[in-house]
């Protein structure tokens, strides 16, 4: 196992450092370039190229992409354009947020995804299976910000069951130790802090594990009907073994193959949905940073960000590997 998860992590270099060439390239092909965000309004052909000199950039390309290359590796992102903090700051107060909120919307997806896809499969062609593929096409259709507000409207402002935004009401005297508002209050003893941090995250939670629900109840009610007619599910049911075992052992975790792909997928995506969730709920995470980022040109923000999503996928498709040989021990020999 060892030697399969050092493999798959000398394959994740040359991927993080073919995307750090891609994003260099297409941050110096936006219109106006760093040195005019940077100048604004007071933005001058001779402002322009002083700070460009300043900043290294009237040298050849290849030298100003080491010269970035060296900075990443270090944690140097600059500071942001928009509040002049460090970007690594911004991004270390912001990052908690969203976790949190991608961590309850996977724990919702993934926790109803599976055995409601399973289920339906189990039961193909019954009410259930309908009722499962009709609410996956539904959950697939609606956009994230609309169902955001659609909740919120519903469960927040007209019967009062949820807090329509924020993280923690502003009245409740929290310790913030890590950023993670119900970890916070679970190691600090601040119970009723700890709560309220979790009733708000309900309904960003739901709205930003919609789709990936969605997806994961198709994906896993297609593989388990795939599965239950491979030679060795009719063999085991040839043998007499117990249903149960038959179902966990031989159909479930054969089945879960391509599931786990669709939940690292979804993981990913997970970033890019929070984005409008955040701005419904005014979360106040990685994706309000980025919209800001986009809004404002803020360039060190940007690289900064797209690197820590491009970091994201290349980790969570380390772990769908691992997760490969642990289902499937003939995946470790690949």
């Amino acid at each position: 196992m060892l030697r399969f998860v050092v493999r798959r992590l000398l394959q994740a270099v040359p991927t993080l450092l073919v995307l750090s060439i891609l994003l260099f390239a297409w941050l110096r092909s936006l219109p106006g370039g760093p040195a005019t965000a940077m100048l604004g309004d007071k933005a001058t052909p001779a402002k322009i190229a002083q700070l460009n000199q300043v900043l290294g950039l009237d040298q050849p390309i290849y030298l100003q992409y080491l010269r970035f290359l060296r900075r990443v590796l270090t944690g140097d992102f600059g500071n942001s354009l928009v509040s002049g903090d460090p970007v690594v700051e911004e991004i270390g107060r912001a990052f908690p947020a969203t976790i949190e909120l991608s961590v309850v919307a996977l724990i919702i997806a993934v926790g109803l995804g599976i055995p409601l896809g399973y289920l339906a499969a189990r039961y193909r062609g019954r009410m259930l299976d309908n009722v499962t593929v009709v609410g996956t096409l539904v959950g697939v259709a609606v956009p994230v910000f609309f169902l955001g507000y659609l909740l919120k409207y519903v469960f927040a402002n007209t019967l009062g069951w949820f807090p329509p935004s924020g993280r923690q009401a502003v009245d409740i005297d929290a310790t913030h130790v890590t950023g993670f508002f119900v970890l916070d209050g679970m190691m600090t003893g601040e119970w009723d802090a700890a709560w309220d941090a979790l009733v708000h995250l309900v309904l960003p939670g739901l709205a930003l594990a919609t789709i990936p629900l969605a997806v994961i109840v198709r994906i896993t009610r297609a593989s388990v009907l795939d599965v239950v007619n491979e030679d060795y599910v009719r063999t085991a049911n040839a043998k007499g073994l117990a249903p149960g075992t038959i179902r966990g052992r031989h159909v479930l975790r054969n089945a879960l193959l391509p599931v786990s792909t669709t939940i690292g997928l979804q993981t990913g995506l997970l970033l890019a949905g929070a984005v409008l969730t955040e701005k419904v709920f005014n979360w106040g995470g990685l994706g309000s940073l980025l919209a800001e980022g986009i809004d404002r040109k803020d360039y060190p923000r940007l690289q900064a960000l797209i690197l820590l999503a491009a970091f994201v996928y290349v980790v969570v498709n380390l772990l769908v590997d691992i997760s490969y040989a642990i289902i499937d021990p003939r995946v470790r020999v690949r």
